[in-house]
């Protein structure tokens, strides 16, 4: 791996040749200049944009030399880590700002966690999301952490993942009543599964020591 590309924020494409950057965009929102800029930044340097699942837009096709510039033009956007040891993305749905359906403020929340925990690094990748109803159109079913709205507060879910090895998440916790803390929640898993220095997703680690120890461990209770 050429950690002079990685530290740029960028990947190489299926050619070997050219790369994708992703400016980060919390929860998907965007303002009209930052759209402007990544539009700008695609004609200059002759890209394309896709829309991603983490709710970003990638910037597909630049040379290698330009990938400075591109940065350098989008005028101090953050850059988003789709790749590598980390927390990768905090997806969000529309929660109680845009959907009728919304039951807790999913915006608000994911917002939070994707300010505390975008791109920490880990030792192996991590996905969140925030939903703010059953309806979970933000995936928390398959995410390792993922906090879903109810009338009485928050579900936390743990354990789900995507991939050739695919898993759904399960219940850890019930109507967690306030947002700060469903964040000391996830807080302190984070810091348990960085604790444990493994190259797996958090799932696997749950298999091994069982639901009932990771429930301690987000209370903050001795654990066995």
């Amino acid at each position: 791996m050429n950690l002079d590309i990685v530290e740029k924020g960028a990947v190489v494409q299926r050619d070997r040749k050219t790369y994708a950057i992703a400016p980060h965009l919390p929860a998907g929102f965007a303002t009209p200049e930052q759209l402007e800029q990544i539009a700008a930044v695609a004609r200059r340097y002759q890209a394309r944009l896709k829309l991603s699942s983490a709710q970003r837009i990638l910037i597909i096709g630049l040379a290698e030399e330009d990938i400075d510039a591109a940065w350098a033009d989008l005028k101090g956007m953050r850059r988003g880590r789709p790749f590598g040891p980390c927390v990768r993305s905090v997806k969000i749905c529309p929660g109680t700002d845009f959907c009728k359906r919304g039951q807790q403020d999913s915006v608000s929340l994911g917002l939070q966690l994707d300010e505390q925990f975008q791109a920490r690094e880990l030792p192996w990748k991590l996905k969140m999301s925030v939903s703010g109803c059953m309806n979970d159109c933000a995936e928390a079913c398959i995410k390792d952490i993922a906090l879903l709205g109810t009338p009485k507060g928050w579900h936390l879910q743990v354990g789900g993942n995507g991939g050739s090895a695919p898993r759904l998440s399960q219940r850890l916790l019930e109507h967690i009543p306030t947002e700060a803390e469903a964040l000391e929640l996830v807080e302190r898993l984070v810091e348990w599964f960085v604790a444990q220095n493994r190259k797996c997703r958090i799932g696997k680690l749950i298999d091994e020591v069982g639901l009932e120890q990771i429930r301690k461990i987000a209370r903050g209770e001795n654990a066995d």
